[in-house]
């Protein structure tokens, strides 16, 4: 491939992705809103000026255009036990897990940016998200099942599918209370000491039954 052909693939790449995220954030405005089911995907074509059926050869489902936002983050956890090489991939997951904590990053649940606020609660508040966002934790629980058997593969895939279970729902508790904290009133200064050492007793439940993952 020639450099040429090497900077038109990455111009197409880069304008994909853009188109993906305009119609994200078009799509997510309008639920925000007026409510997920009382907006139109037809609504979204046009707001975001393209026509219906390219929106839909950028995403299947309605659904989906709030869930991108979670694309990046669906093989995270799998990227972060590969990187861990010969590594503990508990450890690299509870480091990974902390330093989320101290960024704030939203998929900790300690966030209290209004933003951040409203579109978990248009999320966790709209019945056919919640299933979407299930169908996404699967694949991100599957993709980490994978990683967990390349690195240690003695352990067999059985174990590599319950360990990364027993992970991927410390994770979601953890996620799912500091929201809830934060959505009760509270700030994400106020939460994080409790955010923090609450991750320390997950992780040390889990370092007690992972065995050859610790």
């Amino acid at each position: 491939m020639d450099e040429t052909t090497g900077a038109a693939d990455g111009l197409r790449e880069r304008k994909k992705r853009q188109t993906y995220e305009r119609l994200s954030e078009t799509a997510i405005g309008l639920f925000l809103e007026r409510g997920f089911e009382k907006v139109s995907v037809a609504e979204i074509a046009a707001a975001a000026d393209v026509s219906k059926p390219t929106l839909f050869r950028y995403f299947a489902a309605k659904e989906d255009l709030v869930l991108h936002r979670f694309a990046d983050h669906e093989d995270e956890a799998a990227r972060v036990v590969a990187g861990a090489g010969a590594g503990s991939p508990l450890e690299a997951l509870r480091h990974h897990f902390a330093d989320g904590l101290a960024r704030r990053d939203p998929v900790t649940g300690l966030n209290d940016d209004p933003r951040v606020l409203a579109f978990h609660g248009l999320l966790y508040g709209t019945p056919s998200l919640v299933a979407r966002a299930y169908a996404y934790q699967g694949r991100s629980e599957a993709a980490l099942a994978g990683a967990l058997a390349a690195a240690r593969p003695a352990a067999g895939p059985v174990a590599a599918r319950l360990a990364a279970g027993q992970i991927a729902a410390v994770q979601r508790v953890l996620a799912e209370e500091n929201w809830r904290r934060i959505a009760a009133g509270e700030s994400a200064d106020q939460v994080c000491p409790d955010a923090v050492a609450a991750a320390e007793v997950g992780f040390g439940q889990l370092r007690g039954g992972l065995g050859p993952y610790n």
